[in-house]
Protein backbone atom coordinates (compact mmCIF):
# COMPACT_ATOMS: atom_id res chain seq x y z
CA UNK A 1 0.00 0.00 0.00
CA UNK A 2 1.44 3.54 -0.93
CA UNK A 3 2.01 5.95 1.48
CA UNK A 4 -0.32 8.84 2.00
CA UNK A 5 2.21 11.29 0.56
CA UNK A 6 2.28 9.53 -2.29
CA UNK A 7 -1.32 8.99 -3.24
CA UNK A 8 -1.67 12.77 -4.23
CA UNK A 9 -3.54 13.30 -7.42
CA UNK A 10 -1.71 13.32 -10.71
CA UNK A 11 -1.58 16.57 -11.07
CA UNK A 12 0.07 17.14 -7.65
CA UNK A 13 2.82 14.13 -7.97
CA UNK A 14 3.96 15.89 -11.44
CA UNK A 15 3.90 19.43 -11.22
CA UNK A 16 7.68 19.65 -11.27
CA UNK A 17 10.02 22.11 -11.51
CA UNK A 18 8.12 23.55 -14.07
CA UNK A 19 4.78 23.81 -11.94
CA UNK A 20 3.22 26.21 -9.01
CA UNK A 21 5.57 24.97 -6.65
CA UNK A 22 8.75 25.91 -9.11
CA UNK A 23 6.98 29.36 -8.60
CA UNK A 24 6.97 28.67 -4.60
CA UNK A 25 10.92 28.09 -4.61
CA UNK A 26 11.54 31.52 -6.38
CA UNK A 27 9.25 33.26 -3.86
CA UNK A 28 11.22 31.28 -0.97
CA UNK A 29 14.40 32.14 -2.37
CA UNK A 30 13.21 35.64 -2.96
CA UNK A 31 12.55 36.18 0.34
CA UNK A 32 16.01 34.99 1.90
CA UNK A 33 17.54 36.71 -0.30
CA UNK A 34 15.32 39.76 0.77
CA UNK A 35 16.10 38.59 4.80
CA UNK A 36 20.16 38.69 4.10
CA UNK A 37 19.62 41.97 2.59
CA UNK A 38 17.89 43.18 5.55
CA UNK A 39 19.90 41.97 8.23
CA UNK A 40 19.34 41.27 11.89
CA UNK A 41 17.35 43.28 14.23
CA UNK A 42 19.78 45.38 16.41
CA UNK A 43 20.33 43.50 19.02
CA UNK A 44 22.33 45.83 20.73
CA UNK A 45 19.76 48.27 22.30
CA UNK A 46 18.21 45.19 23.98
CA UNK A 47 14.72 44.24 24.86
CA UNK A 48 12.60 45.01 27.79
CA UNK A 49 10.58 42.04 28.48
CA UNK A 50 7.92 40.57 31.43
CA UNK A 51 8.71 37.56 33.11
CA UNK A 52 4.93 36.77 31.48
CA UNK A 53 6.05 37.90 28.18
CA UNK A 54 10.03 35.61 28.54
CA UNK A 55 7.42 32.74 29.92
CA UNK A 56 5.44 32.99 26.53
CA UNK A 57 8.39 33.38 24.28
CA UNK A 58 9.78 30.45 25.37
CA UNK A 59 7.58 28.41 25.02
CA UNK A 60 7.14 29.43 21.40
CA UNK A 61 10.66 29.27 20.39
CA UNK A 62 10.87 26.02 21.58
CA UNK A 63 7.95 24.94 18.90
CA UNK A 64 9.79 27.09 15.97
CA UNK A 65 12.96 25.25 16.68
CA UNK A 66 13.37 21.79 15.38
CA UNK A 67 15.29 19.79 11.94
CA UNK A 68 11.74 19.37 10.08
CA UNK A 69 13.08 16.28 9.37
CA UNK A 70 10.16 13.88 9.39
CA UNK A 71 8.56 17.04 6.70
CA UNK A 72 11.26 16.19 4.74
CA UNK A 73 11.22 13.01 4.28
CA UNK A 74 7.11 13.10 3.14
CA UNK A 75 7.33 15.38 1.47
CA UNK A 76 9.99 14.01 -0.41
CA UNK A 77 8.20 10.65 -0.98
CA UNK A 78 5.46 12.75 -2.41
CA UNK A 79 7.50 12.46 -5.63
CA UNK A 80 7.24 16.26 -6.45
CA UNK A 81 10.90 17.51 -6.18
CA UNK A 82 10.07 21.22 -6.51
CA UNK A 83 7.67 20.73 -3.39
CA UNK A 84 10.32 19.16 -1.44
CA UNK A 85 12.66 21.95 -2.50
CA UNK A 86 10.09 24.84 -1.85
CA UNK A 87 9.16 22.84 2.11
CA UNK A 88 13.27 22.69 3.07
CA UNK A 89 13.00 26.18 2.51
CA UNK A 90 9.87 26.98 4.66
CA UNK A 91 11.39 24.68 6.95
CA UNK A 92 14.49 27.02 7.11
CA UNK A 93 12.43 30.21 7.53
CA UNK A 94 10.87 28.42 10.65
CA UNK A 95 14.53 27.49 12.23
CA UNK A 96 15.01 31.38 11.25
CA UNK A 97 12.17 32.23 13.61
CA UNK A 98 13.66 30.22 16.15
CA UNK A 99 17.27 31.81 16.06
CA UNK A 100 15.27 35.69 16.21
CA UNK A 101 13.25 34.52 19.26
CA UNK A 102 16.29 33.18 20.86
CA UNK A 103 18.39 36.03 20.41
CA UNK A 104 15.40 38.39 21.66
CA UNK A 105 15.50 35.95 24.56
CA UNK A 106 18.98 36.96 24.95
CA UNK A 107 18.91 40.73 24.28
CA UNK A 108 16.47 40.70 27.57
CA UNK A 109 18.72 38.61 29.54
CA UNK A 110 16.72 35.51 29.28
CA UNK A 111 17.81 31.90 28.30
CA UNK A 112 15.90 29.85 26.00
CA UNK A 113 14.13 25.95 27.04
CA UNK A 114 15.50 22.74 26.19
CA UNK A 115 12.18 21.68 25.61
CA UNK A 116 8.48 22.09 26.18
CA UNK A 117 5.37 19.40 26.90
CA UNK A 118 3.16 20.88 24.55
CA UNK A 119 5.99 21.28 21.84
CA UNK A 120 6.77 17.66 22.30
CA UNK A 121 3.25 16.38 22.11
CA UNK A 122 2.18 18.47 18.84
CA UNK A 123 5.70 16.80 16.87
CA UNK A 124 4.75 12.99 17.92
CA UNK A 125 0.82 13.78 16.64
CA UNK A 126 2.05 15.52 13.75
CA UNK A 127 4.42 12.42 12.99
CA UNK A 128 1.84 9.90 13.42
CA UNK A 129 0.80 9.67 10.04
CA UNK A 130 1.21 10.70 6.26
CA UNK A 131 2.56 14.34 4.81
CA UNK A 132 -1.85 15.25 4.67
CA UNK A 133 -2.25 14.86 8.18
CA UNK A 134 1.37 16.35 8.97
CA UNK A 135 0.47 19.65 7.33
CA UNK A 136 -2.70 19.68 8.97
CA UNK A 137 -1.42 19.41 12.14
CA UNK A 138 1.52 21.77 11.68
CA UNK A 139 -1.44 24.25 9.88
CA UNK A 140 -3.22 24.55 13.69
CA UNK A 141 -0.21 25.85 15.05
CA UNK A 142 0.34 28.47 11.84
CA UNK A 143 -2.94 29.39 12.47
CA UNK A 144 -2.41 29.91 16.43
CA UNK A 145 0.99 31.83 15.90
CA UNK A 146 -0.55 34.29 13.17
CA UNK A 147 -2.78 35.87 15.85
CA UNK A 148 -0.05 36.01 18.13
CA UNK A 149 2.59 37.25 16.54
CA UNK A 150 0.41 39.64 15.11
CA UNK A 151 -0.55 40.35 19.49
CA UNK A 152 3.30 41.04 20.26
CA UNK A 153 3.85 43.27 16.78
CA UNK A 154 0.64 45.52 17.36
CA UNK A 155 0.64 45.25 21.43
CA UNK A 156 3.99 45.16 22.65
CA UNK A 157 5.34 48.06 24.66
CA UNK A 158 8.99 46.88 24.01
CA UNK A 159 10.54 48.00 19.94
CA UNK A 160 13.09 45.05 19.03
CA UNK A 161 10.03 42.61 20.39
CA UNK A 162 7.82 44.46 17.98
CA UNK A 163 10.60 44.63 15.34
CA UNK A 164 11.15 40.45 15.37
CA UNK A 165 7.12 39.91 15.77
CA UNK A 166 6.52 41.78 12.69
CA UNK A 167 9.18 39.61 10.91
CA UNK A 168 8.23 36.44 12.05
CA UNK A 169 4.28 37.49 11.15
CA UNK A 170 5.35 38.47 7.29
CA UNK A 171 6.44 34.76 7.06
CA UNK A 172 3.95 33.16 8.68
CA UNK A 173 0.92 34.86 6.47
CA UNK A 174 2.95 33.61 3.35
CA UNK A 175 3.57 30.07 5.09
CA UNK A 176 -0.57 29.84 4.91
CA UNK A 177 -1.27 29.92 1.32
CA UNK A 178 1.65 27.76 1.31
CA UNK A 179 0.32 25.30 2.85
CA UNK A 180 -3.19 25.78 1.90
CA UNK A 181 -2.56 24.93 -1.43
CA UNK A 182 -1.03 21.36 -0.40
CA UNK A 183 -4.35 20.17 1.58
CA UNK A 184 -5.62 21.42 -1.00
CA UNK A 185 -4.11 19.19 -3.64
CA UNK A 186 -4.32 16.14 -0.79
CA UNK A 187 -8.15 16.45 -0.09
CA UNK A 188 -8.75 17.23 -3.65
CA UNK A 189 -9.41 13.28 -4.61
CA UNK A 190 -11.97 12.59 -1.39
CA UNK A 191 -15.63 12.91 -2.12
CA UNK A 192 -16.97 16.73 -0.63
CA UNK A 193 -18.23 15.47 2.29
CA UNK A 194 -15.15 13.66 3.44
CA UNK A 195 -13.44 17.02 2.56
CA UNK A 196 -15.96 18.81 4.22
CA UNK A 197 -15.29 16.34 7.51
CA UNK A 198 -11.89 16.57 7.44
CA UNK A 199 -11.77 20.52 7.73
CA UNK A 200 -14.67 20.96 10.03
CA UNK A 201 -12.14 18.32 12.52
CA UNK A 202 -9.35 20.60 11.14
CA UNK A 203 -11.48 23.58 13.15
CA UNK A 204 -11.61 21.47 16.00
CA UNK A 205 -8.27 20.96 16.51
CA UNK A 206 -7.42 24.56 15.70
CA UNK A 207 -10.20 25.22 18.78
CA UNK A 208 -8.71 23.22 21.01
CA UNK A 209 -4.66 24.46 20.51
CA UNK A 210 -6.15 28.10 20.54
CA UNK A 211 -7.65 27.43 24.25
CA UNK A 212 -4.86 25.61 25.45
CA UNK A 213 -2.83 28.60 24.05
CA UNK A 214 -5.42 31.39 26.03
CA UNK A 215 -4.96 29.77 29.20
CA UNK A 216 -1.24 29.23 29.02
CA UNK A 217 -0.41 32.53 27.46
CA UNK A 218 -3.33 34.55 29.13
CA UNK A 219 -0.84 37.15 30.84
CA UNK A 220 1.37 37.93 28.24
CA UNK A 221 -1.43 38.34 26.09
CA UNK A 222 -3.10 40.52 28.35
CA UNK A 223 0.26 42.74 28.31
CA UNK A 224 -0.26 42.93 24.28
CA UNK A 225 -3.74 43.84 24.74
CA UNK A 226 -5.72 41.07 23.47
CA UNK A 227 -8.04 38.73 26.29
CA UNK A 228 -8.36 35.87 26.16
CA UNK A 229 -11.99 35.33 24.50
CA UNK A 230 -10.29 37.71 21.76
CA UNK A 231 -8.16 35.66 21.22
CA UNK A 232 -10.05 32.57 20.78
CA UNK A 233 -12.64 34.34 18.86
CA UNK A 234 -10.05 36.19 16.11
CA UNK A 235 -8.08 32.28 15.48
CA UNK A 236 -10.83 29.86 15.36
CA UNK A 237 -12.89 33.07 13.17
CA UNK A 238 -9.59 33.56 10.42
CA UNK A 239 -9.81 29.12 10.65
CA UNK A 240 -12.77 29.82 8.37
CA UNK A 241 -11.66 30.99 5.12
CA UNK A 242 -8.72 28.69 5.47
CA UNK A 243 -10.54 25.39 5.65
CA UNK A 244 -12.92 25.99 3.22
CA UNK A 245 -9.96 27.11 0.70
CA UNK A 246 -8.79 23.73 1.92
CA UNK A 247 -11.69 21.68 0.83
CA UNK A 248 -12.83 23.65 -2.33
CA UNK A 249 -10.53 26.05 -3.43
CA UNK A 250 -9.62 28.32 -5.15
CA UNK A 251 -6.17 27.29 -4.87
CA UNK A 252 -4.03 30.09 -3.45
CA UNK A 253 -1.45 32.25 -5.62
CA UNK A 254 2.15 32.71 -4.54
CA UNK A 255 2.38 35.64 -2.73
CA UNK A 256 4.27 38.71 -4.04
CA UNK A 257 7.31 39.46 -2.34
CA UNK A 258 6.79 41.96 0.68
CA UNK A 259 9.02 44.22 2.34
CA UNK A 260 8.70 44.44 6.67
CA UNK A 261 8.73 47.43 8.27
CA UNK A 262 11.97 47.81 10.90
CA UNK A 263 10.92 49.49 13.89
CA UNK A 264 13.83 52.41 14.75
Amino acid sequence: MKNEGETQNTHDRHDGHDGAYAAWVRHFEAERERRAALGDPDWARGARLSPALVRSIRTFQVGEDGDGAALVSKADRAGDPAYAAAARLFIAEEQNHARLLALLLSAAGAETLDGHWSDAAFVRVRRLLGLRVELMVLMVAEVVALRYYRALRDGSADPLTSEVAARILADEERHVPFHCRRLYEGLAGLPRPARKAATTGWRAMVAAAAVLVAADHGAALREAGVSRRAFLADVVGSSAPMAATMSDGPVPAVPAPAGVPVAV
